[in-house]
């Protein structure tokens, strides 16, 4: 079972709905039993990271996450912020995150001739790399972002993705079963569609 994370962060419906609108089902779980026997897992995520990683140790649930995807190796996929939890840390505060991407979130400062404010908020399209598992290489991918920080990864190879704001940005990480994608994919219509299709069908 398709099993989405309630810590009090995200917008869990959403998710929920997207995955049944594409045939698969998908429940919310605040339980370390569900986590356990979940087929794959969602870490959704919006505001700020400390404030996200506070309520994810508040919930209990790290020690079952940790067992769930590190030992058990079952596929987890980190939404927008969600995906920035999977790092290190991030300049945004002082609490550290899970550690399970070698990478550091930095706030994004495109460059002053782009003449761009942050938050982005809106569609970029996503150069993929030949090795992504969660993208169709090779064709046209858009999605929907609306963050102001972004993940500064240590190894080119967890880097799945990135799109254009100001520079180049990491739109999407992965390590062995662990995903992560900066944008909302329960707001890309199709493209979102299909990205979770294959996390689903491609990450078994």
């Amino acid at each position: 079972m398709i099993t989405i994370i309630n810590y009090g962060v995200g917008n869990l419906s959403a998710l929920i709905n997207m995955f049944e609108f594409i045939g698969y089902d998908a429940r919310i779980a605040d339980e370390s039993s569900r986590i356990l026997d979940a087929s794959h897992l969602v870490l959704p995520g919006v505001g700020a990271f400390d404030a996200a990683m506070n309520r994810l140790r508040g919930s209990r649930l790290i020690p079952s996450l940790e067992q769930a995807v590190l030992e058990r190796e079952i596929p987890l996929l980190g939404v927008c912020l969600g995906m920035q939890l999977l790092g290190r840390r991030s300049e945004e505060g002082l609490t550290k995150g899970l550690g399970w991407i070698a990478g550091d979130t930095v706030r994004m400062q495109p460059e002053p001739s782009f003449n761009l404010k942050v938050p982005f908020m809106g569609w970029a399209g996503v150069e993929c790399s030949p090795s992504a598992t969660l993208f169709d290489v090779g064709s046209e991918q858009r999605f929907y972002f609306t963050h102001s920080y972004q993940m500064r990864c240590d190894h080119q190879s967890n880097i799945a993705g990135i799109h254009q704001f100001g520079g180049p940005v990491v739109s999407a990480v992965q390590h062995k079963n662990i995903y992560g994608v900066q944008f909302h994919p329960e707001k890309s219509h199709r493209f979102g569609m299909r990205l979770l299709g294959h996390f689903i069908e491609r990450s078994r």
